[in-house]
C-alpha cells in the first residue's frame, strides 16, 4: 500500500510540475493588459478593456488609432492573422508541412500575394499611411510580448513580421471563404446540362417558387414538370459516395433593418448576424475607435477583423451597417481550346501563348514544391476530372477587388450617402444594409461588379470568338439598390434578393432556398412596432417552417395502421409530437429533418451518381432539389421514380424505414436522438488536436446547440452565427453585440472564453463597451 501511495504521490507531483511548467511557458506570451509602452506615435494613446475584453481605443488621430488597433490585434490574435494571410497566399505548408500542400496549391494559383503587392502601389497616400501605421502596431505589439504566441512554441518556429500587403491578403482570405467555389458549381451545371434533355435540365435546376422573399417583391414562377419521359439516366440505381443533393447554403448570414417610423426613438434599427466557421479564437474582435479629425470627435463601434485596420460592421453614431454574403455569381468557367502541343489557347485575337509562372511552395520538414501555374488572359487554368482545359475568370483577380474604402463608412452620415459608395468597395461582394439616425434604410451590393456579356452564366462557355466577355466596372448609378421601401423593412439571407434587370447584373452563385429569408420577412411584417430586443429575438428564431409540409407528408404516408405494419409506430409518434423547432430536446425534429434529407437522397441518388462519375458532386449544383421534388410528387408519375421503387408511397416508406434504422443504429434508441445530441458544438482551436492529453483545454466545451439550416438561427457544430449585432445609430446604448468565442486567442487570458457563455445562453450583451477594468498606455517615443 505504501508503494502505491508513493507512486500516486509521484504521479501527482509530476502532473503538478508539468502544469506549472506549462503555465510558466504560456504565461510568457500573455499580454500585460495594464502595460505602459513607448511607441512611434504622435500623441499618447490608451487601450481600455472592460471585464469581457471589449477594446476601446482613444487616440488623437486616425493613424495612431490604426497603430493601436494593430498593437492589440497582434497581442490577442496574431496566430489567427498569420493563418489568414498564409491561407490567401498559399503559404500554410511552411507552418504545417505536407498536410497543407493541396490547400496551398489551390490557393497559390490565384497569386494573391503578387496581387496584394501590386495593389499597394496603387493605393492613395492616406490608405498607405493607415496600413503602415497598422503594420508597425502589429509588429510592435508582437515584439512587446515576452515570448511569441504559444502556437509558435508548439510549432517550434517563430512568427514572421507583418507587412502592409498582409492586411490585403486577409481581405483576399475572405474571398476564398465567401466565393471560393473555384468553378466547381459551373462545372457541375455543365455536366448535368450535357447529360439531360434541356426541358429536364431547366426543370431540375430552377428557382424555388415555394420559398422566396425578394426585397423588391419580384417572384419566380415554377417550371412545370416536362411532358417528355423522365431521363433514363436519372432512374438508374448507381452508387454514390455523397448522395445528398444541393440543399442549404452553409456559408452566409442574416441582416435586416426597420425604418424609423416603426421604432420608438425614430432612428432606424439594423440587425446583423454573419454565419461563418466557428473556431477558437473567433473571427471577430469587438472594438470601439475614438479619435479627432478636422477638430471633430469621431467614434466608430463594432467588429474589427484581426489583420485589418477598420471596423467591418457597426455604427458611427449616424449610420449603422451590416453585411450578408451576396451569394450571387462572381466567376465564370471558360472552356478552352488548346493547340496540339498544348502551349497555346484560342482567343478572339487568335492563338495566344499560355503564360507559365513557377511558384515555390515552402514545406516544413520536406523539400519545397515547385508549382507550375498556367495562365490565360482571363485567368488561371483550373483542373477538372474530365481533362478538358478550363480557365477561371473571377472578380477576385481584378485590381478593384481589394482596397481600404470600407473606412469611408467611418464618417458617413446617411443611408443614401452609403449607397453611393457601393462600387468603390474592395471586398467580396456583399448585401449591405444600412440604417441611419434619421430613420432611413437602404440596401445595395458592396463590392466590384462588371458588365458581363456571357451567354450562360451557369455553365462553362467558349470565349474564343469574342461574343462572351466581361465589360467595364459598373458605375455606382448602375448598381442595384433600394432606399426607403414603403414597407419600412429590408432583409437579406443569402437567397435571391431582387429580380428583373437587377437580377441580370447578379446572377445566381448558389442562392439559399429562401425559407430563412421568408421567415425573417414574415417576422418583420408581423411587427407593427420594433425595438432592438424584438429584432434580436428574430435572430434567435428556431422555428422550422420548411419542415411543416414534410411533417404533413410523413404523417399522411405513415397512417397509424401503416406505421404499425412497418414497425414505425414510435417513429411516427415522435414526429407527430415535434414542436417543429430545432430545440435541443426535440427528438421528432431530428427524425423529421433526417427523413427529408433521406427522401431527397433516394429521389435524386441517380443524379448524384451521374455527377460523381464525372468528378463532380450534386452539392455543387446551384439550386436546391426541394422544388422539383414536390412537383414530381404532386404529378405522381411512376416514370420519375428511381428504379426499384414501385410508387412514390413506396419511396417515402423506404425513406422513413431507412431513417428509423439509421437513427436506431447511431443512438441505440429513437428517444436518445434529441436535436442537441446530434447538434453539439465542436468549436476548436486549430492546434488542439496536436497536443496530447490537454489539447481539448484549448477548445470551447462541447455543448448542445439549438438552431439549424433554413431558419434565422443558423447553427451547426462548427458553423453558425459568428456574431449577433442589433443597433440603432444614435441609440447605441440600447444595442446588442455578442461574439461566439472570446476576444483573446491566449488560453490564460481572462478574455479567452469571455463572450462564449453569453452567446450560448442567447444573452443580449450591450453593444457598447462596459466600464474600464484594464488600460494599456502607449507613449510617444522621446
Amino acid at each position: 500500500m505504501k508503494i502505491i501511495s508513493w507512486l500516486l504521490s509521484l504521479v501527482v507531483a509530476v502532473i503538478l510540475i508539468v502544469l506549472a511548467v506549462a503555465y510558466y511557458w504560456l504565461n510568457g506570451s500573455l499580454p500585460d493588459y495594464n502595460g505602459r509602452y513607448q511607441a512611434p506615435i504622435a500623441h499618447p494613446v490608451s487601450l481600455k478593456r472592460d471585464q469581457l475584453g471589449y477594446l476601446t481605443i482613444h487616440a488623437t488621430d486616425r493613424s495612431d488609432t490604426a497603430y493601436a488597433l494593430g498593437f492589440a490585434h497582434a497581442q490577442e490574435r496574431f496566430f489567427q492573422m498569420d493563418l489568414s494571410r498564409r491561407s490567401a497566399a498559399g503559404e500554410l505548408s511552411a507552418l504545417f508541412g505536407q498536410q497543407a500542400l493541396n490547400t496551398d496549391i489551390s490557393h497559390r494559383r490565384h497569386l494573391f500575394r503578387q496581387r496584394a503587392e501590386h495593389i499597394l502601389t496603387q493605393l492613395k497616400a492616406p490608405d498607405l499611411e493607415l496600413l503602415a501605421a497598422y503594420s508597425r502596431g502589429v509588429n510592435d505589439g508582437l515584439n512587446r510580448l515576452r515570448q511569441p504566441p504559444f502556437e509558435y512554441l508548439l510549432l517550434q518556429t517563430t512568427p514572421e513580421p507583418w507587412l502592409e500587403q498582409d492586411s490585403l491578403l486577409v481581405i483576399y482570405s475572405m474571398y476564398l471563404d465567401l466565393q471560393g467555389k473555384m468553378g466547381r458549381d459551373d462545372y457541375a451545371m455543365t455536366k448535368l446540362k450535357a447529360a439531360l434533355p434541356e426541358d429536364w435540365y431547366q426543370f431540375l435546376q430552377q428557382h424555388s417558387p415555394l420559398w422566396q422573399a425578394a426585397i423588391d417583391g419580384s417572384e419566380q414562377q415554377a417550371i412545370a414538370l416536362p411532358s417528355s419521359p423522365y431521363p433514363s439516366v436519372l432512374q438508374q440505381q448507381l452508387s454514390c459516395i455523397e448522395c445528398t443533393p444541393a440543399d442549404a447554403v452553409d456559408l452566409g448570414s442574416n441582416n435586416f433593418a426597420v425604418a424609423g417610423h416603426l421604432t420608438g426613438h425614430g432612428a432606424a434599427i439594423l440587425a446583423d448576424d454573419m454565419h461563418l466557421s466557428l473556431r477558437v479564437p473567433g473571427v471577430w474582435f469587438k472594438t470601439q475607435l475614438n479619435w479627432v479629425e478636422d477638430q471633430q470627435a469621431q467614434q466608430v463601434t463594432g467588429l474589427s477583423l484581426p489583420g485589418t485596420p477598420a471596423i467591418v460592421v457597426g455604427s458611427n453614431g449616424k449610420i449603422a451597417w451590416g453585411f450578408t454574403n451576396s451569394t450571387a455569381d462572381w466567376h465564370d468557367l471558360i472552356s478552352l481550346t488548346l493547340s496540339d502541343d498544348e502551349q497555346q489557347y484560342l482567343s478572339p485575337n487568335g492563338w495566344q501563348p499560355l503564360e507559365y509562372i513557377t511558384e515555390r511552395i515552402t514545406i516544413r520538414d520536406a523539400p519545397a514544391h515547385s508549382l507550375l501555374i498556367k495562365q490565360t488572359e482571363w485567368g488561371p487554368l483550373i483542373p477538372f476530372a474530365d481533362g478538358q482545359p478550363y480557365a477561371l475568370r473571377w472578380i477576385a483577380h481584378d485590381p478593384q477587388a481589394v482596397n481600404l474604402n470600407l473606412r469611408y463608412l467611418e464618417k458617413a452620415e446617411s443611408a443614401a450617402e452609403v449607397l453611393r459608395f457601393a462600387n468603390t468597395m474592395g471586398i467580396p461582394a456583399q448585401n449591405v444594409l444600412v440604417a441611419d439616425q434619421q430613420g432611413h434604410i437602404g440596401w445595395s451590393i458592396f463590392g466590384p461588379m462588371r458588365q458581363r456579356h456571357v451567354a450562360d452564366w451557369d455553365t462553362a462557355q467558349d470565349w474564343s470568338k469574342g461574343d462572351n466577355y466581361w465589360g467595364e466596372q459598373l458605375e455606382a448609378a448602375a448598381y442595384p439598390q433600394l432606399l426607403n421601401p414603403t414597407s419600412g423593412r429590408l432583409w437579406s439571407a443569402n437567397a435571391r434578393t431582387v429580380g428583373g434587370e437587377f437580377y441580370k447584373l447578379l446572377g445566381n452563385g448558389g442562392y439559399d432556398l429562401g425559407a430563412r429569408g421568408k421567415q425573417i420577412a414574415d417576422a418583420l411584417a408581423a411587427l407593427p412596432q420594433a425595438d432592438e430586443l424584438a429584432l434580436h429575438q428574430i435572430q434567435l428564431d428556431i422555428q422550422a417552417h420548411l419542415l411543416q409540409p414534410w411533417q404533413a407528408l410523413l404523417l399522411d404516408t405513415l397512417s397509424p395502421e401503416r406505421s404499425e405494419q412497418y414497425q414505425l409506430t414510435e417513429f411516427r409518434q415522435l414526429i407527430a409530437q415535434s414542436s417543429l423547432k430545432a430545440d435541443v430536446n426535440d427528438v421528432g425534429y431530428t427524425l423529421l429533418r433526417q427523413f427529408r434529407l433521406t427522401t431527397l437522397e433516394l429521389t435524386f441518388a441517380p443524379l448524384s451518381a451521374l455527377l460523381e462519375q464525372v468528378g463532380s458532386r450534386s452539392s455543387d449544383l446551384k439550386y436546391s432539389m426541394e422544388t422539383p421534388f414536390w412537383l414530381m410528387l404532386a404529378a405522381n408519375r411512376a416514370d420519375t421514380l428511381p428504379a426499384n421503387y414501385q410508387s412514390w408511397q413506396d419511396l417515402l416508406l423506404s425513406a422513413a424505414k431507412q431513417t428509423e434504422q439509421n437513427i436506431q443504429a447511431q443512438y441505440g434508441s429513437l428517444t436518445q436522438a434529441n436535436w442537441g445530441t446530434r447538434n453539439t458544438s465542436k468549436i476548436k482551436h486549430p492546434l488542439s488536436g496536436a497536443i496530447p492529453l490537454i489539447g481539448h483545454w484549448l477548445n470551447m466545451a462541447d455543448t448542445p446547440l439549438s438552431g439549424d439550416s433554413h431558419m434565422p438561427k443558423v447553427q451547426h457544430p462548427a458553423f453558425g452565427q459568428s456574431q449577433r449585432m442589433v443597433v440603432a445609430p444614435g441609440f447605441e446604448e440600447l444595442g446588442v453585440l455578442v461574439i461566439s468565442s472570446g476576444q483573446s486567442g491566449h488560453p490564460l487570458s481572462p478574455f479567452y472564453r469571455s463572450d462564449h457563455p453569453y452567446w450560448l445562453a442567447e444573452v443580449a450583451l450591450p453593444f457598447l463597451p462596459g466600464p474600464e477594468k484594464y488600460q494599456q498606455q502607449l507613449i510617444p517615443n522621446p
